[in-house]
């Protein structure tokens, strides 16, 4: 018996599915990359962008299909809001929570049989039984990165934002169990670790009288990676503003396993724009944040989210916006146009930026994003840098991997044997979004 398992969207998601993994092999299937062959498939969906939900109606029916010749059983899981989820339980045999994730096999022997709580109560967004799913082992999909969720749900409501729908409330995984699971990782040689959570930084606010808070967590990550003593780069995502703390960065320049890269959503670099959408700070708030990382870890990458096109922004407002990415150079901006997603508080609002606009801001945006990214990697020629080596890259006889300010950087080198290690790379030449370099002995 065969299985396929598709993740869209977030890292989440990703990290979601190498536990979805671990629970169906448990059943004696095996992964396959061919659809074609699979008796069960699986897609951990994405209510938060459009294209991946229209990815999931796409992939349904043609699925559909295809049990007319051979015997398929099909499940949907990941972040799904309600609505979607009732069109979903017209199309898949089998739809559930992640929070139910221990309890798929027994849906599967069932077949069709969507969770209690999704029969009896509608679509619950409640994490009640979210540790039961951290106790599922992961199988992680690479053998030198991985992925640890500390946190789940969300508590902020921007009124772009689905995610508070589809995944409910914050819950923080028990600080042991996250150091535990950093620490084995460590130990069995990962080179990089990435901490997920909607909001990681508000860490432990739901539990302050039993659990440590987010600056705490990473002092006591980086006492780890002290005593275990090899290398190894320990990264967050995503982190709030309004929960960014001088604690917590003092806590990162400190510790040389954490690692000197910070993604820090911005969204729009306009006061009134971030008040409709409901972001809980200005940009007064982040500047400072930025000024202390410049002053703290000066070596530090910083990278972002943007959404233009938002309800209402005008001319000005995105002229803000380009001030902001010159102000704060990113190295990396993930530039979104706006779409209204059911749920979210600004699906009620009349959608006013004209598609043709939202794609001009998106290219504008791009090219002052290309000016301060070249910028930082010509700074980087004729200098060494440690580079974890990810795969081979397009062209062949180089490899391609990642500084740990997560510049991309490709070499000279057909040794695949350096394939999840960390070596010295003197850069030799640039372009906007990467840098390529001679590896040292």
């Amino acid at each position: 018996m065969k299985y396929h398992l598709i993740s869209l969207g977030c890292q989440m998601n990703a990290s979601d599915g190498e536990r979805v993994r671990t629970v169906i092999e448990q059943m004696g299937y095996t992964y396959t990359e061919d659809e074609k062959e699979a008796n069960l498939i699986g897609i951990l969906a994405c209510s938060v962008r459009q294209n991946a939900i229209d990815k999931v109606y796409s992939k349904i029916h043609k699925w559909n299909k295809w049990k007319n010749k051979s015997n398929l059983i099909t499940f949907v899981s990941g972040c799904v809001l309600p609505s979607d989820h009732e069109k979903f339980l017209k199309l898949f045999d089998i739809i559930f929570q992640m929070k139910d994730l221990p309890n798929l096999s027994e849906m599967i022997h069932q077949y069709g049989i969507t969770t209690p709580n999704g029969i009896q109560n509608g679509y619950d967004t409640q994490n009640d039984n979210i540790s039961e799913f951290w106790n599922v082992k992961p199988d992680y999909a690479s053998d030198f990165e991985a992925f640890v969720p500390i946190q789940n749900g969300c508590d902020k409501f921007c009124s772009f934002c689905a995610v508070p729908y589809t995944r409910g409330r914050e819950v923080s995984r028990p600080s042991t169990e996250i150091i535990d699971e950093v620490k084995s990782l460590a130990k069995r040689g990962y080179k990089s670790i990435t901490l997920l959570g909607q909001n990681v930084n508000s860490y432990g606010l739901d539990r302050p009288d039993t659990e440590i808070m987010f600056p705490e967590l990473l002092r006591q990550i980086g006492e780890l990676g002290n005593e275990i003593g090899t290398e190894f780069w320990v990264y967050f995502t995503s982190p709030h503003p309004r929960d960014m703390t001088d604690e917590v960065i003092e806590v990162i320049a400190q510790y040389k396993c954490l690692a000197k890269q910070i993604h820090l959503p911005l969204q729009s670099g306009d006061d009134k724009l971030l008040i409709a959408m409901n972001r809980k700070y200005g940009l007064e708030k982040y500047r400072q944040s930025v000024s202390t990382i410049r002053r703290l870890i000066p070596e530090a990458t910083l990278f972002t989210d943007i959404i233009v096109g938002f309800t209402g922004e005008t001319d000005e407002q995105f002229d803000a916006t380009r001030a902001a990415m010159k102000e704060f150079d990113f190295n990396m901006a993930y530039i979104a146009k706006y779409s209204p997603r059911p749920g979210a508080l600004s699906h009620r609002w009349f959608d006013s930026v004209p598609l043709e606009i939202k794609k001009d801001r998106h290219q504008v945006l791009t090219q002052d994003l290309k000016l301060t990214s070249k910028s930082y990697n010509d700074s980087m020629l004729d200098k060494t840098f440690r580079v974890l080596v990810r795969a081979a890259a397009k062209h062949d006889g180089y490899l391609a991997g990642m500084t740990e300010g997560k510049i991309n950087v490709r070499f000279l080198s057909d040794n695949s044997n350096l394939i999840g290690q960390i070596v010295d790379v003197k850069i030799k030449s640039t372009t906007d979004f990467s840098v390529e370099g001679d590896l040292v002995d």
